[in-house]
């Protein structure tokens, strides 16, 4: 068998587990590396492999995924992230009333942003608000933030030239940082 993702992921959706857990494999690594970058190294009771496997589990209890390339599969591992991360953070601050909330610092990952750390529930809501205004730019927002995806990529899933993704970030960016400011 290929070791192409695209390939694996053709017999994946076609029920085949055992590509499943190869594309897993394949794609592990670059997980981890993302979750790392999400957790910040610091202070969080979720662990990397922690992220990583909640994010695998909620991607493999989805029936419906029909996955086109390792893009795409990054892309939902990215919104499966992000959701683990606001589950994880919610249910802190349910315990502590918002005192305990999984902290990201963006100054790390959107790069121009303010320094102060926001929490991942902010964050969160500031997307889901960008959203509503510029859903595409939210998605960059998502690949990039969350899924870890380089311009050129993103500009490949969405079709579209890098310098429109790169003016979709820098937009994103502003609009964050406002929707931020206002709530925090």
């Amino acid at each position: 068998m290929s070791d192409s993702v695209t390939e694996l992921l053709g017999a994946a959706e076609s029920g085949d587990e055992a590509a499943q857990n190869r594309v897993f494999c394949l794609l592990y690594d670059e997980l981890r590396r993302c979750a790392h970058r999400q957790l910040g190294g610091g202070g969080q009771t979720l662990s990397t492999t922690a992220l990583v496997h909640e994010t695998y589990v909620k991607l493999i209890a989805a029936d419906t995924l029909r996955l086109r390339s390792r893009q795409h599969f990054m892309a939902l591992a990215a919104r499966a992230m992000r959701q683990v991360l606001v589950d994880h953070a919610r249910r802190i601050g349910a315990g502590k009333r918002g005192g305990g909330a999984a902290v990201v610092t963006l100054d790390e990952r959107i790069p121009e942003m303010p320094s102060e750390a926001c929490e991942v529930l902010a964050l969160d809501q500031a997307l889901d608000e960008l959203e509503k205004i510029d859903a595409r730019a939210a998605r960059v927002v998502q690949l990039h933030f969350f899924g870890g995806l380089t311009f050129p990529e993103i500009a490949e899933l969405e079709g579209l030239n890098e310098r429109t993704i790169k003016r979709d970030w820098q937009a994103a960016r502003l609009v964050l940082a406002a929707t931020m400011n206002a709530h925090g």
